[in-house]
C-alpha cells in the first residue's frame, strides 16, 4: 500500500446535502439515465489501486466497484452553455470509492469510457483520468434501458452490454447515500494527487432490476470475476445536473460550505 504515514482524517459525514463550491465553477453537465451496478469486495483487494494519501472507503467493513453506464449532456464551460457536439456524449465508468487524508469522500476512476475523441483526449490530458474510446449506444424502451459499448482499440474485443428495467422511486437507503453522495473525485496527475470537487442537488434513487450483464470492461482493469456473479448493489436514476470546482491539492482541505 501506497499510504502517506501522517494519521488521516476521520471521514467526513454521508449527506445527501452537497457542500458548497470551494472556488469558481470549473464546468457543467447533466448526468442522465443511470444505473448503478456495486459488487461488495474487501478493502484490501482494491488499495493498491488508490493514488498516495488516498484509502478505500468503506461500510460495514466492506468497499464497492462500481460498473456505471449514463448519458452525459450540455456540458458546458463555467456555468455556460453546452459546447455543440462536444458537450453531450455516453459514457460507462468504472469506479471505486475513496477517502484521503483530510476526510474529504470522493471517487477513484478505474476507467472512464465515452464516444467523443475530443473529450477523452482532453480529460486524459488536463486531469490525467483514465478515458478510453469506446463505440456506444442508449436505448429506452419504456422503463427498460439498454446501454452497450465496445472499446475502440486493437488487440482483443471489450465489450459491454447491460439491460436493466428502472422501477419505482424509493427513499435512499444507506448504501445508496455512501455511493452516490460524493463530492469529488480522486486523481494522480503530474506527480500530484488532486481532488477535483463537484456538487449537486440529491439523486433521485429508483429500484431497477437486471436484465442482461454481460461485461468485458471490469476484467478490462483487472477486476476478471465480477461480472461473473449478481451485483450486491442496484439502482436507476433519471438524473442530476451538475457543477465540478478547479482541481485542489487531496492533502490539503478545503473550505466546505452551510
Amino acid at each position: 500500500m501506497r499510504h502517506a504515514a501522517t494519521q488521516p482524517f476521520a471521514p467526513e459525514p454521508v449527506t445527501s446535502d452537497a457542500p458548497d463550491l470551494p472556488g469558481p465553477v470549473m464546468l457543467n453537465q447533466s448526468w442522465l439515465d443511470l444505473t448503478f451496478l456495486h459488487w461488495a469486495v474487501d478493502p484490501q483487494e482494491v488499495a493498491h489501486r488508490m493514488p498516495p494519501g488516498v484509502r478505500p472507503d468503506t461500510l460495514d467493513g466492506v468497499t464497492y466497484v462500481g460498473l456505471i453506464p449514463f448519458r452525459t449532456v450540455g456540458s458546458g464551460l463555467s456555468r455556460g452553455p453546452a459546447v455543440p457536439w462536444f458537450g453531450s456524449f455516453l459514457e460507462t465508468n468504472v469506479r471505486l470509492y475513496s477517502v484521503d487524508e483530510t476526510g474529504r469522500r470522493g471517487i477513484v476512476f478505474l476507467s472512464l469510457d465515452a464516444d467523443r475523441a475530443a473529450v477523452v483526449a482532453g480529460a486524459r490530458t488536463a486531469f490525467g483520468l483514465p478515458y478510453r474510446l469506446a463505440r456506444m449506444r442508449y436505448q429506452a424502451s419504456g422503463d427498460v434501458h439498454t446501454y452497450d459499448a465496445r472499446l475502440r482499440r486493437p488487440g482483443a474485443r471489450t465489450e459491454s452490454r447491460i439491460l436493466v428495467r428502472a422501477g419505482a422511486r424509493r427513499e435512499p437507503t444507506e448504501l445508496d447515500l455512501f455511493l452516490s453522495a460524493r463530492w469529488g473525485l480522486h486523481v494522480r496527475h503530474w506527480g500530484r494527487t488532486l481532488y477535483i470537487p463537484n456538487r449537486h442537488e440529491p439523486w433521485p434513487v429508483h429500484d431497477a432490476e437486471v436484465l442482461t450483464l454481460d461485461d468485458d470492461l471490469l476484467a478490462s482493469v483487472g477486476l476478471p470475476d465480477l461480472a461473473a456473479r449478481r451485483p450486491d448493489h442496484v439502482a436507476f436514476s433519471p438524473g442530476v445536473h451538475t457543477e465540478f470546482g478547479f482541481p485542489g491539492h487531496a492533502a490539503s482541505p478545503q473550505p466546505r460550505g452551510r
